[in-house]
């Protein structure tokens, strides 16, 4: 009887690996062994440079958007203090509207003065010189001129008093920090805004910073390191904060 053929007895671990693989662990899997997580179809690569996340990491929820802000700074009756950037343009609207202001009043007289200068310095004297004797320029052009000058000091600061206590004691606002949404308010949440403090406001912003050189850009500065009410220093002077609101 022909015997059946005999084949040679596999490895214990295993049928033999195929040409260029490798052979599989023998025997049970080593204690402590999982089986890397798969990110991608099997056998696809990960890209080069890619990094297992770390233990315990998992997924964001839906609809998550990143930590959480830190809450906006307050002020003592619970309203959002302004931020510096808001109270610049403000300031900047208000500035703006002030000197237009001034420039429709005072505009005329300044178009006149130097009309008649122009004239005076193109006129022929009987002695055949050209233009004012000196004390004629002195009195009918320099004075007038200082003094006028002198008049626009005292309407801007005057048009700034209506504006910054009168028109703003009423609602704590100007146009621009209407515009703006901004209300200035007293620090004591308990008090109201009356013409004092709009007046010691104004006297520090207009009429120190008029003559104390620097002093506007110290003043309005003065914001960005004070803590915790965010002040500048017409704001301490007359303990008041500026909020910002709804409308």
């Amino acid at each position: 009887m022909t015997q059946p053929p005999t084949y040679p007895t596999p490895p214990a671990g295993g049928p033999p690996p195929a040409a260029g693989g490798f052979a599989p662990p023998s025997g049970p899997a080593s204690q402590g062994y999982a089986v890397p997580p798969q990110y991608g179809p099997p056998g696809q690569l990960p890209p080069p440079g890619w990094t297992p996340p770390p233990p315990g990491w998992a997924p964001p929820p839906p609809g998550w958007a990143g930590p959480p802000h830190p809450p906006p700074a307050l002020a003592p009756g619970g309203q959002p203090l302004a931020s510096f950037g808001d109270r610049l343009l403000a300031a900047l609207i208000d500035g703006a509207l002030s000197a237009l202001v001034v420039m429709v009043l005072l505009l005329p007289p300044f178009v006149f003065l130097f009309w008649n200068m122009t004239t005076e310095l193109a006129r022929t004297n009987p002695d055949g010189t050209v233009g004012p004797r000196p004390d004629v320029f002195l009195n009918e052009f320099v004075l007038p001129l200082i003094l006028l000058e002198l008049g626009l000091i005292v309407v801007m600061l005057g048009i700034y008093w209506l504006y910054h206590v009168e028109y703003m004691k009423r609602t704590g606002q100007t146009f621009g920090k209407r515009v703006m949404k901004l209300r200035v308010v007293p620090l004591d949440p308990a008090a109201t805004l009356d013409r004092r403090m709009a007046g010691r406001r104004y006297a520090v912003q207009y009429l120190a910073a008029a003559f104390l050189p620097g002093l506007s850009y110290l003043d309005g500065l003065w914001q960005l390191w004070d803590k915790p009410w965010q002040q500048c220093l017409h704001d301490k002077f007359a303990g008041t904060v500026v909020v910002k609101v709804s409308a």
